[in-house]
């Protein structure tokens, strides 16, 4: 009989669900919920928050959508993973019930509770046990509610990252992972353990921390309530969980010191991997402990992150109208491709969701610059853009080439940005890296993960027999130093509005 494995992919504007056949490694149905874009709460500038609930409902439709597409038997899913958007705080009550919207990943309310952190505690000690300022990561997050928010606080029984709770809503279970703490700064590099120095800091009690589980492992099966809702079979494991960066990584098969892997979707990211406790002194770029870490073999990853990419381009293509209809991301790139290089003078900033890790947290919003009347056009205004976040994405590569991380070759999905030839030609030749896109996403890759979690696959290399390279592209020469004059312009216009 065959065998398969269910990805789940909780992001910020949608939920996917993926079914892999255990034997070939190939997706054989997938499906997305909502069809548009979740609902994103913002009750004050620089906020961002979302109902968890809403993200368990996009699961459940997912799922069945899956399910209905691929006619498979619930009977023959062998495990389930998690992929999920990174650094948010769920906080949940005694009875399992979130106390307070999520505040996710963009959200920039927390960025002085880091500061004052980093003050207190010292920058020599937050980076070499931390390797990150507290900066807005979820512990932060979580000081921010005591602070502002005591009633609500003092209701909460434990906090989970956004893929924590779907897990628990599917098994009932709470518990995380040593990548899951990393990435909310909940874990000391230095003593291999939780960072009691910043809890200490916060005056936050341990206990509010799930349990702590391996990557890859059996985290919980599925319960007959859940199993009801989803249409799965109860007492199917859950055997694998990862933020979405280290996650869609892990789906490109980059797991080794000098691996690189990038995603262009609401945010931007270059993701490398490292056999060291590296570390930006200014934390422009974070690291986090990577999927592959074992005891015997160090495996960190170094993350730099756009906030201001895929949801740029949504927010193009929401206001920008062609014949008085909504253009679709097809007519938009190619609008972009009628212009050339450079989009005739017009640059553009896309630091406009929230505060930029890369910028030490600064929120300068989006702008363009150069801006014509007589001479620009929607296509200029769209070539720019999409050069823009490729800008930000070179200087903030920079800052991990400075590190002493090194690419050979870069690996990315073949999906969002990167389906716009000229996202990708101003990629491969503004960074200078060849590129290569994979059939590969998010949930699949957390699918193959359940794999290996539950023991079906005995190795990565097992897991990854059926991924296939669609597309790679090298620099040009004459392209390369096109874009390499514009990015100096770029980035002259960027350290000028920094230093205002």
């Amino acid at each position: 009989m065959q065998r398969f494995l269910l990805g789940l992919d909780i992001g910020s504007s949608s939920v996917k669900a993926t079914l892999v056949a255990v034997d070939t490694g190939k997706a054989i149905a997938s499906a997305q919920s909502p069809k548009e874009e979740m609902e994103m709460l913002a009750p004050q500038a620089g906020w961002a928050e979302q109902h968890p609930e809403g993200w368990w409902e996009h699961v459940v439709k997912s799922i069945h959508l899956c399910l209905s597409k691929s006619g498979v038997n619930a009977e023959t899913i062998k495990a389930i993973g998690i992929a999920y958007q990174m650094h948010g705080l769920v906080a949940i009550d005694k009875d399992g019930k979130p106390v307070r919207p999520s505040i996710i990943w963009c959200d920039s309310r927390a960025v002085g509770e880091g500061e004052k952190a980093l003050k207190a505690l010292g920058e020599k000690h937050c980076l070499t046990h931390f390797l990150n300022s507290p900066g807005n990561f979820t512990a932060s997050k979580l000081k921010w509610v005591k602070e502002n928010e005591p009633e609500v606080y003092a209701r909460i029984y434990k906090i989970m990252l956004p893929g924590d709770y779907i897990a628990y809503k599917l098994s009932g279970e709470i518990v995380t992972t040593d990548t899951g703490l990393s990435e909310g700064i909940f874990w000391d590099y230095k003593e291999g353990g939780i960072a009691d120095s910043l809890l200490k800091q916060y005056g936050i009690d341990k206990s509010l921390l799930a349990e702590v589980k391996p990557v890859f492992s059996e985290q919980g099966k599925l319960t007959a309530k859940a199993a009801e809702e989803t249409g799965l079979k109860a007492g199917t494991v859950i055997s694998y969980r990862a933020g979405d960066q280290p996650n869609n990584a892990f789906s490109l098969n980059v797991i080794n010191k000098d691996e690189t892997a990038a995603t262009a979707g609401t945010s931007g990211v270059i993701y490398g991997v490292t056999d060291s406790n590296s570390y930006d002194v200014k934390s422009r770029v974070n690291t986090f402990i990577h999927v592959s870490n074992k005891p015997t073999e160090k495996r960190n990853g170094v993350l730099l992150c756009v906030n201001g990419t895929g949801i740029l381009n949504s927010w193009l293509r929401k206001i920008l109208r062609s014949s008085n209809q909504l253009l679709d991301y097809q007519q938009m790139n190619d609008f972009a491709e009628k212009v050339p290089v450079g989009a005739e003078g017009l640059l553009m900033l896309p630091f406009g969701n929230g505060a930029e890790r890369i910028l030490e947290n600064k929120i300068i919003n989006a702008s363009w610059h150069g801006l014509d009347f007589n001479q620009h056009n929607q296509a200029h205004i769209l070539r720019a853009a999409q050069e823009g976040i490729v800008f930000a994405l070179k200087y903030g590569f920079e800052i991990l080439q400075a590190m002493g991380l090194t690419s050979k070759v870069i690996r990315a999905g073949h999906a969002n940005m990167f389906l716009s030839p000229v996202f990708r030609r101003a990629f491969v030749n503004t960074i200078g890296v060849p590129l290569e896109l994979y059939d590969t996403d998010g949930s699949k890759g957390a699918a193959l993960g359940a794999g290996v979690g539950a023991g079906i696959y005995s190795s990565f290399e097992e897991a990854f027999k059926g991924l296939n390279r669609l597309y790679e592209e090298s620099p040009d020469k004459i392209l390369s130093a096109q874009y390499d004059e514009t990015y100096l312009k770029w980035k002259e216009i960027l350290t000028k509005q920094l230093h205002e």
